[in-house]
């Protein structure tokens, strides 16, 4: 039997769990590395060249020490500034993460799609040459949020979060126009499904939540293939660069396709 592939995954924090989980689907015999980048959290107080400072060599020392035969950068803010350096200096296969602008205004019956991102992302210029380049003819809003990461965070962790905190920041999402409404909302981070629940409830009124997960576990298994098939619930690693240990970490098994991470 072939050895099992090894696949890290890495974000700043916890969101990357909801690009795991699907990744995970698509590839249950793999082994598995998640690295939440916590001592850096959250990647929007930072400058860009400080964000590519921290990241490029850390990714480095994980390929090192892991020598995983591919890498998910889960994180939309990382992705947009460090995908070019890490695939010039680093010989194993990389998956990034991008504002899903494409599929959302393909989509879009109303000609209506917000972008909900970090305040980084949805002002950087990757974002805006996305809706220029796959905009075909949407108006397109874009909602940078600045705790909304941070909320998601918070309620993984067990904290009480409240529907009045998550509404302020999902609220200018949803417009209005001449009886026109927003029809499509792309999650543009991927802490944000973590609260895919309480985003749904707490909605004006009912739109697409674009997720970009199930496309990054397509796009890994075109690139390792599908693997055997056969899950292995026993060899999965956490990892905080802060050293921490998560404090209800049997409540992240789920993401992990049910395996305990160690």
């Amino acid at each position: 039997m072939p050895a099992r592939q090894t696949i890290l995954v890495f974000d700043s924090g916890l969101g990357g769990l909801t690009v795991l989980r699907e990744v995970v689907r698509a590839r249950p015999d793999a082994r598995y590395i998640y690295v939440a980048d916590d001592k850096f959290f959250p990647y929007g107080h930072h400058g860009e060249q400080q964000i590519i400072a921290r990241v490029v060599p850390l990714v480095g020392e994980l390929i090192d020490a892991h020598e995983p035969d591919l890498v998910v950068i889960a994180c939309n803010t990382a992705s947009t500034l460090v995908m070019s350096h890490l695939r010039a200096q680093y010989q194993v296969p990389f998956v990034g993460t991008v504002p899903a602008i494409k599929p959302a205004c393909a989509g879009s019956k109303s000609r209506r799609v917000s972008v909900l991102g970090t305040r980084g992302t949805v002002k950087r210029e990757y974002t805006q040459a996305l809706i220029r380049d796959f905009a075909q003819g949407c108006k397109v809003t874009l909602v940078g949020s600045g705790n909304l990461a941070a909320l998601s965070e918070a309620a993984l962790s067990g904290g009480a979060v409240s529907d009045q905190d998550i509404l302020a920041e999902i609220a200018p999402c949803f417009v209005e126009d001449s009886s026109v409404r927003t029809d499509t909302v792309v999650l543009a981070c991927t802490h944000f499904p973590l609260l895919m629940d309480r985003l749904v409830a707490l909605a004006p009124w009912p739109v697409d939540w674009i997720d970009p997960a199930p496309a990054i576990a397509r796009r890994v298994a075109d690139l390792l293939g599908s693997g055997c098939g056969e899950a292995d619930h026993a060899d999965a690693e956490m990892i905080f660069t802060s050293g921490r240990r998560h404090p209800l970490r049997q409540t992240l098994a789920p993401f992990f396709g049910g395996r305990a991470p160690a």
